[in-house]
């Protein structure tokens, strides 16, 4: 699925520190815990607590964020719908990469498993 080079300058110039207390109040709300939401950051990116709290206040972008990230190599095993996308069509490396982002937020929220979120199961 391609999306439009509008969306993906979108996704590439947003910040992280303006997206992630949507990620925790999501989460939070449906009865999952900041480390449980850091645990997903983690695995994804391998970012530990000190480097998150570092670009949060820095204020990058998600295009610096996924740079710096060391992506998990079972992160193209995510698949799914997230914001009328499905995550494994997306083209664009960047975008896709935010989109599993949102998309184990998601699943978070939604009340899986956390070894079906971190892919173990």
């Amino acid at each position: 699925m391609t999306t439009t080079p509008e969306h993906d300058e979108r996704m590439a110039k947003m910040t992280f520190a303006t997206v992630y207390p949507h990620y925790l109040t999501k989460v939070e709300r449906k009865g999952r815990t900041k480390a449980e939401l850091h645990q997903v950051i983690h695995w994804l990116t391998g970012f530990d607590e000190k480097k998150l709290q570092e670009l949060i206040e820095k204020k990058v972008t998600f295009e610096t964020f996924f740079q710096q990230a060391n992506l998990h190599p079972k992160a193209e095993l995510i698949k799914g719908l997230i914001c009328g996308y499905r995550v494994e069509e997306i083209t664009n490396p960047l975008t896709r990469q935010v989109r599993y982002l949102d998309k184990l937020v998601d699943e978070l929220a939604k009340g899986k498993k956390m070894d079906k979120i971190l892919r173990e199961g």
